[in-house]
């Protein structure tokens, strides 16, 4: 992928060196010549034979100068090599000779046309390379047009690509004609020995790639091709303990400035470990890939299947810092999917990478036992099974599983039923199965729930009237204990004055006695002052909607003047409404769900008898059930609970007590100077005003 945004420049040492190669495509040489001059390349390499050198018979082309460039050859995408271009440049040289009579008795009065004056000049210009182990020779022929030929005078150039060649070799160019007229041109390069640079794309991912030898250190840096003060961001993702800043003007022999602010930094050391990746390679190799060398040592590990710790095994791998971007093999002699390897880090931060090994090709986890065998003589050698409290000797009286099963598993041992991973003069691991005794105590397991399975079919039977009628109990008093949990619902209102207020609260009241799970701000300021209004509805309404509850919207004079400036004005002007005012917030977010139409299943209507009037609900908030309270308390209270609710004799006893809770704050409000005629006003014209 191309990255016209920055320039990549390789930094070997203290002398800085900028490398940007020209790419050539195919693998065909090819030569070419200056404007006026026409070139033909030879097939295939000549011998190189430079021979004596013969006097000019007048005019002739001779190469005064040889110039080098380095170019990429590139034959597929990635696949590129080195190579040299060759740039000769010619000159004529010589004169045209006079005759011996011309010069003595002057110019004929009659003289014949001067046709070798004016012809045309051809040469063949050979250019002999050498740069072990690599040596070729290639002819070139140059035609210039009469028009060029000026004796002493350069004519132009031809250029030959390419000569390939390795980083680090010096190279031999050697040029002449044939026949030769002077001697050959000689020149010498030694190649720089730089990191070969290469850019792929991988989806997303762009991959600097470097192929350098092991011995060779180098320096890369990113930069930005700008002028004048720049402040540059730096991903704080992409800061690693070795990432090192260089800045320095783009003239020649400039001198760098160079940093290296993040080895120390706590960031850079977590940025690395998220950064670096542990690979494990068949058949028992493993390597890990990291943008710096970390300070880490790596253990093998067994994992149970239980998840628990990963236990460190004898024996461990070096106890040295691990060698990052390097294939490491496992001492093993067998793999297994319960064996791990652990980097960990020796700083204080405890970070630490686990790969277990083979997983893909040797399947999940196993129930094996991992037993430890001591090094010692042949009879005397010792046995132990690693178990998450540590490693039990097999012939104990411990009280775990290994304890118990100790003679078993070294009896499993001898006969060559447990597979050796590991063997040397320390000692030896072997795993063995534990297949079989899992087996054996899931058949008691089955033999005791087939048992009990009879005599509850037997019970039922002998007792089959008494046992439907505990079954119909049990079904009643599941059903009677999802009622009582009662469903969400969350009420809001427009704060018009304290009465109306103490009305909401004694319906909010009266509804947890239904049973419902109510929420309404009034019970809520404190988190109402610290969340905002905005953010606690949208809490309480995703609770309310992921619980299958209901939202409430309770209409008042107020409310519906809030509704119709939403509706009008596209939102209300800011600061117009209390702190607390959670109906004003939720409108942005409940007028959305109307007019996409989300709002059945999800939203109620309710307004108090008296206080408004039917019509005065807007036609948007008609999409949803809205109820007059106290008149339609039974339908209002069947909504919320639900299908599970309650039957409808137990129903009606629940709205009459909803509705003596609610009738003393009502006719306080009613009562109130100015409420009842506020509530007459907002009739039908209002609500048709949508």
């Amino acid at each position: 992928m191309p990255m016209p945004w920055f320039l990549l420049s390789l930094a070997l040492g203290r002398s800085p060196v900028v490398l940007s190669l020209e790419r050539l495509e195919g693998l065909q040489d090819a030569a070419r010549c200056s404007p006026g001059l026409s070139c033909h390349l030879w097939d295939g390499d000549v011998v190189c034979l430079p021979g004596s050198i013969v006097s000019a018979p007048g005019p002739v082309l001779v190469p005064t100068s040889l110039q080098t460039e380095l170019v990429r050859r590139c034959y597929q995408e990635t696949d590129c090599d080195l190579c040299v271009r060759v740039a000769v440049h010619l000159a004529v040289h010589g004169h045209w000779e006079k005759p011996e009579d011309e010069e003595k008795l002057g110019r004929a009065a009659d003289p014949e046309p001067e046709e070798p004056r004016n012809a045309s000049l051809q040469a063949q210009v050979v250019l002999s390379f050498q740069a072990y182990p690599t040596a070729r020779c290639v002819l070139l022929e140059v035609q210039v047009p009469a028009a060029l030929v000026q004796p002493g005078q350069s004519v132009g150039s031809v250029v030959f690509d390419c000569f390939e060649a390795a980083l680090g070799t010096e190279v031999q160019i050697w040029s002449y004609t044939q026949p030769r007229y002077q001697k050959e041109l000689n020149l010498t390069r030694q190649l720089p020995a730089l990191p070969w640079l290469s850019v792929t794309a991988d989806g997303d991912n762009v991959h600097l790639v470097l192929d350098v030898s092991e011995e060779q250190s180098f320096g890369l840096s990113l930069y930005w091709n700008q002028t004048g003060p720049q402040t540059i961001p730096l991903n704080q993702t992409d800061i690693v303990p070795c990432l090192c800043i260089q800045a320095w003007p783009l003239e020649p022999d400039s001198v760098r400035t160079s940093i290296c602010p993040f080895t120390e930094d706590p960031r850079a050391h977590r940025n690395l470990w998220r950064a670096a990746r542990l690979q494990l390679l068949p058949p028992r190799g493993w390597r890990l890939d990291a943008p710096c060398s970390l300070h880490a040592q790596a253990t093998l590990c067994w994992q149970a299947p239980s998840r628990g710790p990963c236990q460190p095994l004898v024996p461990p791998l070096p106890r040295e810092n691990v060698t990052v971007n390097m294939a490491l093999e496992f001492p093993l002699l067998k793999g297994h999917p319960n064996l791990c390897v652990q980097v960990s880090s020796w700083e204080k931060m405890q970070l630490q990478l686990q790969e277990c090994l083979w997983a893909d090709s040797l399947g999940p986890l196993k129930d094996d036992m991992l037993l430890v065998e001591a090094g010692g003589p042949q009879d005397n050698r010792s046995f132990c099974a690693l178990e998450p409290s540590g490693c039990t000797p097999l012939l104990s009286r411990a009280s775990t599983r290994a304890a118990r099963l100790g003679e078993q598993l070294l009896q499993d041992l001898h006969s060559g039923q447990c597979l050796q991973l590991w063997d040397d003069d320390l000692g030896a691991l072997w795993a063995c199965p534990m297949d079989k005794y899992i087996h054996q105590r899931w058949v008691l397991v089955w033999l005791a729930c087939l048992l009990f399975a009879a005599a509850l079919f037997l019970l039922f039977l002998l007792k089959k009237d008494h046992v439907k009628g505990w079954l119909r109990l049990l079904k009643e008093d599941i059903r009677a204990g999802a009622a009582a949990t009662g469903r969400a619902a969350l009420l809001l209102y427009s704060a018009d004055d304290a009465g109306f207020e103490r009305l909401v609260g004694a319906l909010a009241s009266a509804l947890c006695q239904v049973p419902l799970r109510v929420a309404v701000d009034l019970w809520s300021r404190r988190e109402l002052s610290a969340q905002g209004p905005l953010a606690w509805f949208h809490a309480q309404r995703r609770r309310t909607v992921q619980e299958g509850g209901l939202v409430v919207l309770i209409f008042s004079p107020g409310a519906v003047a809030l509704c119709h400036e939403w509706l009008q004005d596209a939102g209300p002007a800011p600061g117009a409404h209390g702190p607390h005012d959670a109906f004003a917030a939720s409108l942005s977010c409940v007028l959305p769900d109307f007019l996409q139409g989300r709002a059945p299943g999800r939203y109620v209507g309710a307004y108090f008898d008296g206080l408004l009037h039917a019509d005065a609900v807007p036609a948007l908030f008609r999409a949803v059930p809205v109820f007059s309270l106290p008149s339609q308390l039974p339908a209002f209270l069947g909504s919320l609970q639900g299908p599970r609710g309650p039957r409808p004799g137990r129903l009606g006893e629940r709205a009459e007590q909803v509705a003596r809770a609610l009738q003393p704050a009502l006719d306080s409000c009613l009562r109130t100077p100015g409420t009842a005629g506020m509530g007459r006003g907002m009739g039908p014209e209002a609500g048709d005003r949508t």
